[in-house]
C-alpha cells in the first residue's frame, strides 16, 4: 500500500478552487457576496474577455485592516464563525473562508483595501495564492481587488472554459442574480467598457426587477404574503405569460440565490389547471425563514439548501403564489384586426353615351319531374336484365374511338382525394331483340385498359379535431394528427443535410431570455444558421430573429428559440448531430398542424394516406404513439356481440 502523506497547502487550495472556483462568474459570485457581508451600498464589477483576463470587484464596505488582508487569503480564514454552534444560525453570504484561498491559488491578484477613518489602505500583490508584494497605498475606503490571468496555472480547467462571449453571458447573469438577491445595494456591470447594468440600490424590489427583466416585469404579479413565521415576497407571470422553459425561475431564501425542487413544485403547484401542458411560470421569488430552520451548508457553492419543515416551506410558496394569482384577473384583450385604411374617393367621370341594353340569356329548362327517382326492387331487376342484353359496341370500333380522342390518363386513386358521391340514377334502356355474339379473346386482349387499384382504407371523419378515424377491413385506427406531421416534418428535416430554407421577416422576433443562456444560444449560432435561423445579439437580455426555417410559423419563432436554448443548456450534446435532431424535435413540434385546430378534409388524406403506407410512422419524435388500432372483435366485445 502507497504511504499516506499529508497534501500540501497548495494543492488543497486548488482542490477547493476546482469545487467553488469553476469559472469567471463563480469568482463574481464570491466576490459580490464578501462585498454585501462587508455592508457595502454600491458594488461596481468590470469585466474584459469574458472575465478571464481581467476582473475587477470593487465596494464601499467596511474595508480591511493589514492584518486581515493578509489572513483573509488563509483557507478557513473567516470573520463570520467562531463556534460551532454559529453553524447553525448562519445569517451572511459567505462563511467558510475558501473563496478568496481558492481564487487566489489558481489566478494573480492585486487588492486595495482601506477600512472607515484610516489614513492609508493596503496593497497586496499575489501570484498563485502567494503574497509577493506589500505596501501601504492610498485609495478609497473600501475594497477592490482584480483578478488576471484566471486559471493560468491549472491548464486542465482552462480547456473546459467556453468562448469569451458564453462567459462573459454568463458573469451577466451572476451580476444580475445578486442585483435581485439584495435590491438594497447599488451594483454596476462594465463589460468590456460598455455598461450594461446599473441598479438603483434603493430597497425596492420592482425596480431591481424591473432593471434586469424590463418592461416584463410591468406584467408580472405581485406576492407578499405569511404563513407560520415565514414570509414569501416577489413576483410571478401571468398564466398567459408563461414560458417554453424555466430559464427565469429565480428563488431566494434568506436572500441567498438557491435551487431547490420542493421550491420548484410548490411554484407550479399554484398553477395547475391554469397554465398550458409544457409551458412554465417565471418567478423572482424571496423566502425568508427563520436562521435556524435551513441548512446552506451543503453544498460547497451554497447554492442547495435543506429546509427543517418542507411542507410549511412548501405551504407558504404555494398558497402564497395561489392567493396572488386568484386575486388578479388574467384576461387577454381581443385582439382585433387592423381596420382598413381609408382612400379619398375618386373624382366623378363625365357622363359617358349610355350602352345599349344587354340581351338578356335564354333561361334554363326546368327540370322534368320524375327525372330523378328512386327504383323500387322489381324495377331494378328489370332494368339489370335488360343492361345485361342490352347491344355492345365491337372491341375493334371501341379501340379506335379511343384512340381518335385525347383523353388524359386518369391519376390513381391513391392520388386522388376520396369523396364519396352519390350514386346516379339509372336511366332506362331499349330490350334488344336478341343478345350479340361475345368476343373473340384476341380481340378482348387487344383492348383491355387496367384500372387503378384502389385503397383498402377509408377515412371515416375526426374526433375532437385532434384524431383522424380510418377503417381498413375488420380494424379501425386512431391517428394522432399532431404527431403524424411532426413525425413526417421532422423526418422531412432530417433527410435535408443541407441549410434549410429560411424565410426574412419583416419585424424581428424578440426573445428575451437569461445572459446564461443568450451565450449559450450565439455560441451556437452556426448551428442555428443551418437550421434556417439569423440570431443576434440585442442587448444583455435579449436576441432577436431576423430569419426564421420556412416550416415555422413567426408566432412560434419565440418559443422555438427559448425551446431550443434550454436543450443547448441541458447539456446532453453528445455529437453535432445529437445537438441538430434535438433541435429538429422542435422545429417540427412548433411547425406541425396543432391538435384543436379545424384541418381541411384533404390535408386529413394526405396524413392519412403517409400513415397506412408507411411501416415506419410509429412514433412522433417525442416518442409519443402516432396511431393506434381497435379491432372488429374488440368493439363487439364492448357490445356484448361475441
Amino acid at each position: 500500500m502507497p504511504k499516506i502523506l499529508q497534501l500540501s497547502p497548495h494543492i488543497a487550495n486548488m482542490i477547493a478552487a476546482g469545487e467553488v472556483v469553476e469559472r469567471p462568474a463563480s469568482v463574481v459570485k464570491e466576490l459580490l457576496e464578501n462585498a454585501v457581508d462587508a455592508g457595502a451600498s454600491k458594488v461596481t464589477v468590470e469585466i474584459r474577455n469574458g472575465g478571464m483576463t481581467f476582473l475587477r470587484v470593487t465596494d464601499n464596505g467596511c474595508g480591511m485592516s493589514p492584518e486581515d488582508a493578509r489572513t483573509a487569503f488563509l483557507r478557513h480564514a473567516t470573520s463570520k464563525l467562531r463556534t460551532a454552534e454559529d453553524l447553525a444560525s448562519i445569517t451572511t453570504m459567505g462563511f467558510r473562508g475558501e473563496a478568496l484561498a481558492a481564487i487566489a491559488s489558481v489566478s494573480r491578484i492585486d487588492l486595495l483595501t482601506k477600512t472607515t477613518g484610516s489614513i492609508s489602505g493596503t496593497a497586496l500583490h499575489l501570484d498563485a495564492g502567494t503574497v509577493t508584494e506589500e505596501s501601504e497605498a492610498g485609495c478609497p475606503e473600501g475594497t477592490t481587488i482584480i483578478i488576471r490571468d484566471l486559471f493560468f496555472n491549472t491548464p486542465a480547467r482552462m480547456k473546459f472554459m467556453k468562448s469569451d462571449s458564453v462567459e462573459g453571458s454568463r458573469v451577466t447573469a451572476a451580476v444580475q442574480l445578486q442585483a435581485l438577491a439584495h435590491p438594497e445595494v447599488s451594483f454596476t456591470f462594465i463589460r468590456d467598457g460598455k455598461q450594461v447594468l446599473q441598479t438603483p440600490g434603493t430597497g425596492g424590489l420592482e425596480a431591481a426587477v424591473y432593471c434586469v427583466y424590463g418592461r416584463e416585469c410591468a406584467k408580472m404579479i405581485k406576492v407578499e404574503s405569511r404563513w407560520e413565521g415565514y414570509s414569501l415576497r416577489g413576483y410571478v407571470s401571468k398564466p398567459t405569460d408563461a414560458r417554453p422553459s424555466r430559464n427565469l425561475q429565480t428563488f431566494f431564501v434568506n436572500d441567498r440565490p438557491v435551487r431547490s425542487r420542493l421550491l420548484i413544485s410548490a411554484l407550479e403547484e399554484a398553477y395547475r389547471n391554469q397554465i398550458m401542458v409544457g409551458k412554465f411560470p417565471a418567478c423572482v421569488l424571496h423566502l425568508s425563514v427563520p436562521a435556524t430552520a435551513v441548512d446552506v451548508n451543503v453544498h460547497p457553492a451554497k447554492t442547495e439548501v435543506k429546509f427543517l419543515s418542507e411542507k410549511a416551506v412548501f405551504d407558504c410558496v404555494h398558497y402564497g403564489v395561489l392567493g396572488a394569482l386568484n386575486k388578479t384577473p388574467d384576461r387577454p384583450q381581443v385582439q382585433l384586426p387592423k381596420a382598413p385604411v381609408q382612400t379619398p374617393p375618386l373624382p366623378p367621370k363625365k357622363e359617358a353615351a349610355p350602352l345599349p341594353p344587354k340581351k338578356e340569356a335564354a333561361p334554363l329548362p326546368a327540370r322534368k319531374e320524375g327525372f330523378f327517382r328512386t327504383m323500387n326492387s322489381e324495377e331494378y331487376q328489370n332494368f339489370t336484365a335488360a343492361l345485361q342484353g342490352a347491344p355492345k359496341p365491337s372491341p375493334a370500333a371501341a379501340a379506335a374511338t379511343v384512340a381518335k380522342l385525347e383523353i388524359p390518363t386518369p391519376a390513381p386513386l391513391k392520388e386522388r382525394v376520396m369523396v364519396p358521391q352519390p350514386a346516379p340514377e339509372p336511366v332506362a334502356a331499349p330490350v334488344p331483340s336478341a343478345p350479340p355474339a361475345p368476343p373473340r379473346e384476341e380481340e378482348a386482349e387487344q383492348v383491355s385498359i387496367p384500372m387503378p387499384k384502389a385503397d383498402t382504407w377509408r377515412m371515416v371523419g375526426e374526433l375532437y379535431r385532434s384524431y383522424i378515424l380510418v377503417e381498413e377491413g375488420d380494424n379501425a385506427f386512431l391517428i394522432d394528427k399532431h404527431a403524424a406531421h411532426e413525425r413526417i416534418l421532422f423526418d422531412k428535416l432530417k433527410a435535408n443535410q443541407e441549410a434549410f430554407s429560411s424565410q426574412t421577416l419583416l419585424t424581428p422576433v424578440a426573445v428575451r431570455l437569461s445572459p446564461e443562456v443568450i451565450g449559450e444560444l450565439l455560441s451556437n449560432r452556426e448551428l442555428l444558421e443551418e437550421l434556417g435561423f439569423e440570431v443576434e445579439s440585442f442587448g444583455e437580455s435579449t436576441v432577436i430573429a431576423r430569419q426564421i426555417p420556412m416550416d415555422l410559423a413567426p408566432e412560434d419563432a419565440a418559443d422555438a428559440l427559448e425551446t431550443i436554448a434550454a436543450d443547448l443548456m441541458s447539456g446532453r450534446r453528445e455529437s453535432r448531430e445529437t445537438v441538430r435532431d434535438e433541435i429538429l424535435h422542435t422545429v417540427a413540434c412548433k411547425a406541425a398542424i396543432k391538435a384543436g385546430w379545424k384541418s381541411d378534409e384533404q390535408e386529413l388524406l394526405a396524413l392519412v394516406k403517409q400513415v397506412m403506407e408507411r411501416d415506419d410512422l410509429k412514433h412522433c419524435p417525442h416518442g409519443r404513439p402516432i396511431c393506434i388500432t381497435l379491432s372488429k372483435k374488440q368493439l363487439e366485445k364492448q357490445f356484448k356481440r361475441s
